[in-house]
């Protein structure tokens, strides 16, 4: 499968990915397998196989329920739910509903109160819906981000295939309902993509679609003009529609848009199978319309900081006339990000003024730059210490990296105390930069707040060691303390707090996975073992001695093996 992967990533990097996942899962490298797991989603995402997207959440969930994380293990079921769903996978969903019916019950319960299942492949007539228009209609429309396009592809296929002699989207703009795409079928179907108003536009029944709007439910009149609750309203009387059809768009419980379609010439037009097809699309409309609305503001921020940037592009675009050669342009941008890199780190003299402890600091890039970050704050009295892996390697995890440390100095100055808003605000940042990016990077990140012999840590890394002042290492696993920084817009509710009480002589390591995980010329990994070993062989020397010896022993193991990732090591004991 990695050959296969090598040759055709596009076919089979997401199956690859998916495998190592689980691999990564049974050898108990959680951190690893977590990354995996996304990135496996993301990749069968990216191009549209969204069965095996469903495959990879709920492995994930599995995953994660396992480790009795079950707030994890229901966000990634969930999303399996709404993949298997789109892709019509009934008995899936039934074997679902029935593995998990406590995890899955509001899911479930939005499609009925007996939990039945909102998509079908069989009308009410016996005939089976045309499967391929059902893909081909998620499809198309989950390929399209930019809004304008968007917009103009759901109401032709909305309309081709529901039926319909006229459509009209209708989106919450600025908490009010206003028509954003119209269609109307002249011989041809003619799209107008503009803004108008709810309450200024003649062409729907207001009634109707506020109805829809209030109680996210959809209303089917086979003959409007005659039956049904909204005969006497002023629109209906006045145009005497027959068939009317108004669905909400709903995203994970949340209202994205309304569907308002209407046929003049015949009644009961909206059939049963019609309305299941248009099912399936406004399940996938509601979830592209919230993707385009994110572009674009994404795209509005790009436009806001385009002038505060003019300086740096007119560098950079002299830079790249310079730069022929894409070898010579990779070389250099990694050697500017390896020089940002080394210059961000707290320098010696800055540790040393710390009262009450001693800390030494390592750092070590990679060739590729590894995206590690460390830093080493004081604030007024307020010690704050972060360590992070950045995924990946190369510029973009140098540049992720940069971020941060900008992001937590800048919170620190601000007086920010509240570590859940702390995470949390980084986290924020680096997803939106992320997406803007257009990368698929996130980040371990680890902060400590020490203050009078008291260590609070929030955030998940790699483990941290707790060491006592006769050598003896406690080993403090960090994977409930946080989530990865960028994975998701809000990480909340995942984030928590440990508190370590330390006396004289007790200090604490922190390291990226560039020293458990490297290798020497056999193929050997270094380990947790060993590396607990030395240092609880050198912890009855400074700090700085302690950082020295592993080191050290660290580069005799290595041999002359190349180093893949890069190297930090920070070593704080308590005077």
């Amino acid at each position: 499968m990695k050959e296969w992967a090598k040759y055709a990533p596009e076919n089979y990097q997401n199956k690859y990915d998916l495998v190592e996942a689980e691999l990564a899962r049974i050898s108990g490298n959680h951190l690893e397998a977590q990354q995996l797991y996304e990135k496996a989603i993301q990749g069968a995402r990216k191009q549209g196989f969204i069965h095996e997207e469903g495959l990879a959440y709920e492995r994930a969930a599995e995953y994660y329920l396992a480790l009795q994380r079950e707030e994890f293990g229901q966000f990634y079921l969930k999303n399996a739910y709404s993949c298997y769903a789109s892709w019509g996978a009934r008995a899936k969903l039934k074997s679902l509903s029935e593995t998990y019916p406590n995890l899955l019950v509001k899911v479930t319960q939005r499609s009925g109160e007996t939990g039945t299942i909102p998509i079908t492949t069989t009308g009410s007539d016996g005939k089976g819906l045309d499967i391929e228009t059902v893909v081909k209609a998620s499809q198309a429309i989950a390929s399209e981000i930019v809004l304008d396009q968007l917009l103009d592809k759901l109401m032709r296929l909305t309309i081709e295939n529901a039926g319909a002699q006229k459509g009209f989207l209708i989106l919450p703009v600025d908490g009010k309902l206003s028509i954003e795409a119209t269609g109307i079928v002249n011989g041809s179907k003619d799209i107008a993509v503009q803004s108008v108003p709810i309450e200024e536009s003649a062409q729907v029944c207001r009634a109707i679609v506020h109805y829809v709007a209030r109680t996210q439910s959809s209303v089917i009149l086979n003959d409007a003009a005659n039956a049904g609750t909204f005969t006497t309203d002023a629109y209906i009387v006045q145009n005497q529609p027959k068939s009317v059809l108004c669905a909400p768009l709903l995203n994970q419980g949340q209202l994205t848009g309304i569907l308002y379609l209407e046929n003049n010439l015949a009644t009961g037009a909206f059939t049963q199978e019609r309305i299941e097809l248009l099912q399936v699309i406004s399940a996938q409309a509601a979830i592209s319309l919230e993707n385009a609305q994110l572009y674009r503001t994404l795209e509005d921020k790009v436009i806001e900081r385009t002038a505060q940037l003019a300086d740096a592009n007119e560098e950079i675009s002299a830079l790249n006339e310079l730069l022929k050669s894409d070898n010579l342009r990779m070389s250099a941008e990694l050697d500017v990000t390896r020089q940002l890199q080394q210059k961000m780190l707290p320098n010696p003299e800055e540790l040393q003024e710390i009262p009450g402890l001693e800390i030494a600091g390592f750092m070590e890039p990679a060739d590729e730059i590894g995206g590690d970050y460390y830093d080493v704050l004081n604030h007024e009295g307020h010690i704050k210490i972060g360590i992070g892996d950045v995924t990946g390697h190369g510029l973009e995890a140098g540049m992720v990296m940069v971020m941060v440390q900008t992001a937590v100095r800048t919170l620190l100055v601000n007086d920010e105390t509240d570590y859940v808003k702390f995470l949390n605000t980084i986290n924020r940042m680096i997803h939106d930069n992320v997406a803007r990016m257009r990368t698929d990077k996130n980040m371990t990140l680890a902060l400590l707040d020490y203050a009078d012999g008291v260590l609070r840590i929030s955030g998940q890394h790699e483990e941290i060691l707790i060491v006592r002042g006769t050598g003896e290492i406690e080993r403090l696993d960090t994977i409930d303390l946080g989530f990865p920084v960028g994975l998701e817009l809000d990480i909340a509710d995942f984030i928590t707090q440990a508190e370590v009480t330390l006396n004289p002589g007790d200090g604490v390591v922190l390291y990226t996975d560039g020293i458990p995980e490297a290798a020497n010329m056999a193929g050997e990994l270094y380990g947790m073992d060993r590396f607990c070993e030395v240092v609880s062989q050198h912890w009855q020397e400074s700090a700085e001695a302690i950082r020295e010896g592993v080191i050290q022993e660290l580069r005799e193991f290595i041999g002359e093996q190349k180093v893949f990732d890069d190297i930090t090591l920070v070593v704080m004991k308590q005077r």
